[in-house]
């Protein structure tokens, strides 16, 4: 798999198809077949939408037979959520900062 780029992952979750079946998966590894029961889309849009999540490192998958079941990809998701735990921390920083700068002009 090539390096992770965070902007692709939050790309391909930007569609409302593929972050249903990131949903689904973090239910538990599913086939094509599986996921195009549960959602209102064919098995070839699924097929589809899972190689721009695999190709975003979201998601990876595993011969079973004739099958293939997919899988979140944890390097991907965690990459994701550290991200996320970045703008937060980033987001409160700014407001503590904001708040101490008020309180000071304030004294």
């Amino acid at each position: 798999m090539a390096a992770f780029k965070a902007h692709q992952g939050w790309e391909a979750l930007g569609d409302p198809s593929r972050f249903a079946i990131v949903q689904c998966l973090a239910d538990r590894p599913r086939a094509v077949g599986d996921l195009a029961e549960e959602l209102p889309i064919s098995r070839q849009a699924v097929s589809q939408h899972l190689r721009v999540l695999r190709d975003a490192g979201l998601v990876a998958s595993q011969a079973d037979g004739t099958r293939r079941i997919y899988r979140l990809n944890p390097a991907g998701v965690t990459a994701l959520k550290d991200q996320l735990d970045t703008f937060w921390r980033r987001a409160l920083d700014g407001f503590q900062n904001t708040v101490e700068d008020n309180t000071e002009e304030s004294s």
